[in-house]
């Protein structure tokens, strides 16, 4: 069977790159995927367990069995709901407008309104930054951050939010991430904002490249959730 492979962040510059498109014998399983990557960079094998794998846009664990046509991503670490929430879920590769979408969630009905801003620093562990660029996996990416948007809508007495991340490349002070929370009390708003930006550097696939004065590397990032590591020795579970 023939399947197209992804590959973002990290793995795309790995020696020889991921091709476009694999051949697998009939049966095979992401673990037989993984281990054939790990024979082709014997010297990476940190990055091969660190990384989730999707299959067709969903997670997917080591044991899920692959089918002809499948497009295969593979996610190194990353650094949906109402149609209320959707409207304000956004990838662009335009300035964020903060105000303008705080303005958005802006309404009579609260009485707290919480918006982070995640902004590119001109230093990163004592090297001069020049500036960042920021790739995704798009369609998955979206999928996520609508996800996670009505996950916060359940999970906390909140009435709307906001995400929106930038894309391609940012200059020192721009702004990379803004996330917006509009509630009746503080505390649900506070608390709602810290769980957005924590998940969505941990599960949605944006992966950051720093541009220093002595060279560029993708940025670490965080681990991914236990059950979403398909590449952690022994992982089973999506």
């Amino acid at each position: 069977m023939r399947v197209t492979l992804l590959a973002f962040g990290t793995l795309r510059d790995l020696p020889g790159g991921t091709p476009g498109s694999l051949d697998l014998p009939s049966g095979a399983t992401v673990r037989d995927l993984l281990d054939r990557c790990r024979a082709l960079h014997p010297d990476h094998a940190a990055l091969w367990s660190s990384i989730a794998v999707a299959v067709n846009r969903e997670y997917v664990p080591a044991t899920h069995p692959l089918a002809d046509g499948d497009e295969i991503a593979l996610l190194p670490p990353v650094s949906g709901g109402s149609s209320a929430a959707e409207s304000h879920v956004a990838l662009t590769s335009d300035p964020i407008d903060s105000a303008a979408i705080a303005a958005l969630l802006r309404s009579g009905d609260d009485g707290a309104l919480v918006v982070f801003e995640g902004t590119v620093r001109n230093q990163t562990r004592g090297r001069r930054t020049l500036y960042l660029f920021y790739e995704a996996y798009p369609e998955m990416a979206l999928a996520r951050m609508n996800q996670l948007a009505a996950e916060a809508l359940q999970k906390f007495p909140i009435r709307d939010v906001a995400l929106v991340h930038r894309l391609g490349r940012l200059d020192i002070g721009e702004t990379s991430v803004c996330i917006a929370v509009a509630s009746a009390h503080r505390a649900a708003a506070f608390d709602a904002c810290r769980w957005l930006i924590d998940t969505l550097k941990q599960t949605v696939p944006i992966w950051k490249k720093e541009f220093f004065e002595d060279g560029a590397v993708w940025a670490q990032g965080e681990p991914f959730p236990p059950q979403l590591a398909a590449g952690a020795p022994g992982a089973e579970r999506p």
